[in-house]
């Protein structure tokens, strides 16, 4: 769709998706629900057809196998912007490769900022609403006794229906040995 906006994410579920759910809910209740995710490429307008990225997506996705990230500690990225979220710890370095690997054909784009791994807790209103945000969910976060361990096998490609609404448009899967599950 000419002017879309697509990304590419891997979903977080349970536990640690719904603990970042409820905490985002809490803390910016207006906010329309966004299920927990890591984003692999940031929104992004495409370069050409839906389905020439989700070909090209499934070609190079089946050439890295699944891999387990860790999370770490919470952030923020104030001044650059009012966002409250908990950094990836361990294997950021793969996603980033993942994240570059991926960055070109139809899905290419100059990003506005540089690709940090992370898993978005809440874009505040403003800076001071951020810091609060932040105490908040650092101290939830310390607390938080379940496993900070994602499996990440599966991605979904999406595209922005309306501003904070995505619509899930195909699973690519990681690795070559899941290939065979898509047929």
């Amino acid at each position: 769709m000419l002017g879309s906006r697509y990304a590419l994410v891997a979903y977080v579920r349970k536990p640690v998706g719904e603990f970042v759910e409820k905490l985002r809910r809490e803390l910016h209740p207006e906010l329309p629900h966004l299920a927990a995710h890591l984003s692999i490429l940031p929104p992004r307008l495409l370069q050409g057809t839906e389905s020439s990225a989700i070909h090209a997506l499934e070609e190079m996705c089946r050439e890295v196998e699944p891999f387990e990230v860790s999370l770490g500690e919470v952030e923020t990225f104030i001044p650059v912007t009012p966002t409250v979220f908990i950094r990836v710890a361990h294997a950021a370095v793969q996603m980033q490769e993942l994240h570059d690997q991926l960055n070109r054909e139809a899905l290419c784009c100059t990003e506005e900022l540089p690709y940090i791994p992370h898993l978005t807790i809440a874009k505040m209103g403003t800076e001071e609403l951020a810091w609060k945000a932040f105490e908040v969910a650092r101290r939830r976060w310390a607390r938080y006794s379940s496993s900070r361990h994602i499996l990440l096998e599966e991605l979904m490609f999406v595209r922005e229906d309306t501003q904070n609404s995505w619509v899930d448009l195909a699973p690519v899967l990681l690795g070559s040995s899941l290939a065979s599950r898509r047929k």
